[in-house]
């Protein structure tokens, strides 16, 4: 009997072909939803365009109706290096990556022994966390001051760095906790039994799958600490040490604001955290919903 072998490619590739699914339209609802999310960033997003707008105008342009400037003033920009602010972004990033790092050096051990560890009041260890972030420093100013008086921290750097951990600790605590208890225990025992200790196994496991949370943390303490502006200009009196939210107070005077140069001050204030924040987005929405699935 005679087999067909003339064409043995053409026979394969039929085979092999799929057909191919008609692409579907998105549903009315998804639709919806998306417009919905583009429209309300844009409401978000309207304030920090005029912002950029008006660092961009001339000085007797400010009051035009117009939205964008007729003459574009650059110089606005580069006169914010000029003008001695950029020690201040220094104070800064100092206050802000001390607060940090001190945050997470407190938060980590404290996270992860109330997650492994029921001890006995672990509750109410918790509680009493979460109730230290009632407090705001506003009502606590007068105290803060006096107690940083008494120490000789006044005016010092090492004060704003202090009480900026201070009161983002008790979230990162929380959002750290949850998700060491997300993480299972089997990873750590299994660890173990490969020759590792607890700080091995802490290390080598729990800390890079807790990744999310750990950078969590870390963003939200630093944007607070970057953004803080009442509890610097209580405590610093010189402007070499002032951070850089209190200087740009400098721009507004008794009868008239230096718009141009505060929203210039401004944008370059707001660049860095924009920049920070879109690099690490993803982990930050992973650790904010960590502990919601189990």
């Amino acid at each position: 009997m005679a087999v067909d072998t003339a064409h043995p490619a053409a026979t394969t590739s039929h085979q092999h072909v799929r057909p191919v699914a008609p692409r579907r339209m998105p549903r009315l609802k998804t639709v919806f939803v998306a417009a919905t999310a583009y429209v309300i960033a844009l409401i978000f997003l309207f304030p920090y365009v005029v912002m950029l707008l008006t660092s961009l105008r001339a000085q007797d342009s400010l009051r035009e109706v117009t939205f964008w400037p007729k003459e574009w003033v650059w110089s606005n920009l580069a006169n914010f290096w000029t003008s001695g602010l950029a020690g201040n972004l220094w104070v800064t990033l100092k206050v802000a990556g001390g607060s940090t790092l001190l945050v997470l050096l407190v938060a980590l051990p404290a996270a992860y022994y109330s997650a492994r560890h029921h001890f006995r009041g672990r509750t109410a260890f918790l509680i009493l966390v979460l109730i230290t972030q009632m407090f705001q420093p506003t009502a606590m100013l007068v105290g803060i001051y006096r107690e940083f008086y008494q120490f000789g921290l006044v005016d010092s750097v090492w004060s704003l760095i202090l009480v900026n951990a201070g009161f983002n600790l008790a979230f990162a605590v929380w959002i750290l906790n949850a998700y060491f208890a997300s993480i299972p225990r089997e990873l750590e025992e299994a660890a173990f039994i490969d020759g590792n200790g607890r700080f091995g196994a802490l290390f080598r496991i729990t800390l890079p799958l807790a990744m999310p949370g750990v950078i969590t943390a870390l963003i939200f303490t630093f944007i607070a600490a970057w953004n803080e502006f009442v509890v610097a200009l209580t405590l610093t009196t010189t402007p070499e040490n002032q951070p850089l939210t209190v200087a740009l107070n400098s721009f507004i005077g008794q009868y008239q604001v230096d718009w141009q140069n505060l929203f210039a001050g401004s944008v370059i204030a707001t660049v860095p955290v924009i920049i920070l924040f879109a690099l690490i987005e993803r982990k930050v929405v992973g650790g904010l919903t960590a502990g919601s699935i189990k």
